[in-house]
């Protein structure tokens, strides 16, 4: 006799396994942890197996809850674009959203597609550039949303998160020993300077080994073990890792990333687009980052 998985369990479930922690799948999904521990408990009872267990701060998958990830990830997508399709056939059009292409990821693929199963029929163009330009062209008033990467206290739109600039280099490299120190940004990078800036006050030798506009022009001489990069925590590639700290390099400054929300653009889907992101943003990506209402208590 077949029995039916709890979608809304389903989704807690699914929300948790990706986001990596009760507290951040909750904030997305506007619960409360208890229910969406309670819901994933429930999910657990239901099919007689464990699925999460707990690592520390975060949880970590079990061999069954790997393949309900799977399953689970297909069951909620296909519900949301259901309702999406019979429900919002309404909301048509395209949306501008502009993004610097160097916090890309972990979110924005996440809320791209969670928008998309919401409202399939509006198209998402997604501007990829540095922040001061997408500010010009927000100024211009050509983008609906853009996100920014600003000093916390620079940045005129709603700050969403603060995470820390911190030394990349790619998994195994050995390019932090040399000195002078080769360097890798893109000519338009707004952490630069900060970087540059810490580097000279500490008096340590660089150089650069490519400057060029374009993240996967820069990215690849990182990967490559040619140059380190800084960059915001929790951005990197998978293949970077934070330069040891026997390297002896500076501590980097904050930096917030804001949202720009254009004041003409009060239709339902350019609102709910925005909400998406600032939900994907309410927890910060690293144990060493705040969200807005942290950062701002400080002093």
């Amino acid at each position: 006799m077949y029995r039916n998985l709890d979608l809304t369990a389903l989704r807690s479930f699914v929300a948790v396994a990706e986001l990596g922690g009760v507290t951040r799948a909750a904030s997305k999904l506007h619960l409360t942890q208890s229910a969406v521990s309670m819901q994933i408990k429930r999910m657990e009872r239901s099919l007689d197996q464990t699925l999460l267990k707990r690592a520390g701060r975060s949880v970590e998958l079990t061999g069954q809850g790997e393949q309900l990830l799977a399953y689970g990830r297909r069951m909620v997508a296909l519900n949301d674009e259901a309702w999406g399709r019979l429900t919002c056939s309404q909301f048509e059009g395209e949306i501008t959203f502009g993004v610097p292409y160097d916090i890309i990821y972990p979110h924005i693929p996440n809320i791209l597609r969670e928008f998309n199963a919401a409202y399939p029929r509006v198209k998402v163009r997604l501007k990829s550039s540095h922040t001061s330009y997408l500010k010009e062209r927000f100024e211009a008033g050509v983008p609906d949303i853009i996100l920014t990467t600003e000093l916390p206290k620079a940045g005129s739109g709603d700050l969403l998160c603060v995470e820390p600039l911190v030394w990349y280099c790619v998994n195994g490299g050995k390019v932090w020993r040399r000195r002078p120190l080769p360097i890798s940004f893109d000519a338009k990078c707004i952490f630069r300077q900060s970087g540059l800036a810490a580097l000279d006050a500490e008096g340590i030798p660089w150089e650069y080994a490519v400057d060029s506009t374009g993240f996967t022009a820069f990215s690849a001489f990182i990967s490559a073990d040619i140059a380190i990069v800084c960059a915001l925590r929790g951005s990197q590639r998978s293949d970077w890792i934070e330069v040891p700290a026997e390297a002896g390099l500076p501590a980097l400054p904050e930096y917030g990333v804001f949202q720009y929300v254009r004041d003409n653009a009060r239709n339902t889907p350019v609102q709910e687009l925005a909400a998406m992101i600032e939900a994907a943003y309410s927890q910060p990506s690293s144990p060493n980052g705040k969200g807005p209402a942290e950062w701002w208590g400080t002093d």
